[in-house]
């Protein structure tokens, strides 16, 4: 399969127009405009069913006490752990691709109900929904697409990865409120081919 996009070039940096928040002038991080990016897929093998979008940040902070807190720094080398910021799963076969801003196109606090989506196609909650969940003003279920946000005092450089699978099956066997990590477990003995894009981005100044 091949995995192209008008909005990502591989390995490079993401635009913040794509992301949840973006450096200001007077503040550490302020909301952007969360669009997604565009998606366009294509050499899917024979007998694929349906498709699969997930993009992961294997690159957040295992332990979050420093996370955004003045005067710390998160280092390089602490441990990390994967976060997920979209998770969409049974789409069908005759979709190929996903436009910029289809289905998403600002912050939603407390988080989107029922984020747009390619019609037969479900997406799952994303990880903003637990890292949210202390904040009285922003928590809420974070269902569908919700763009890069890296702690803006870690030091390291957060790699957003974009993978579409081609899988045997039209429909995964999922709960109702499912995540990325959930798409994943189901996603094993199922997967025909996949293909995936990596963009990186910070919020970090030195």
């Amino acid at each position: 399969m091949e995995l192209t996009s008008k909005d990502l070039v591989n390995n490079q940096p993401i635009d913040p127009k794509f992301a949840f928040g973006k450096p200001a002038d007077d503040a550490p991080m302020v909301f952007s405009s969360n669009l997604n990016p565009h998606l366009c897929w294509s050499g899917a093998p024979e007998g694929t069913q349906s498709f699969v979008i997930l993009c992961m940040d294997p690159d957040v902070p295992s332990v979050a006490d420093d996370v955004n807190q003045a005067g710390k720094v998160i280092p390089n080398d602490l441990p990390r752990v994967a976060f997920g910021h979209w998770a969409m799963v049974d789409i069908p076969i005759s979709v190929h691709e996903i436009h910029t801003g289809e289905c998403s196109n600002e912050v939603t606090p407390r988080g989107k109900q029922q984020p747009q989506g390619p019609s037969g196609s479900r997406q799952g909650l994303n990880d903003y929904t637990q890292f949210m969940a202390g904040d009285p003003s922003l928590s809420g279920q974070y269902y569908g697409y919700d763009g890069p946000c890296p702690p803006w005092n870690d030091e390291r450089l957060h790699h957003y990865i974009f993978t579409v699978y081609a899988v045997g099956v039209d429909h995964l066997d999922l709960p109702q409120s499912f995540t990325g990590h959930d798409v994943q477990q189901a996603l094993e003995g199922v997967i025909l081919d996949q293909a995936s894009l990596t963009g990186t981005y910070t919020l970090f100044k030195q």
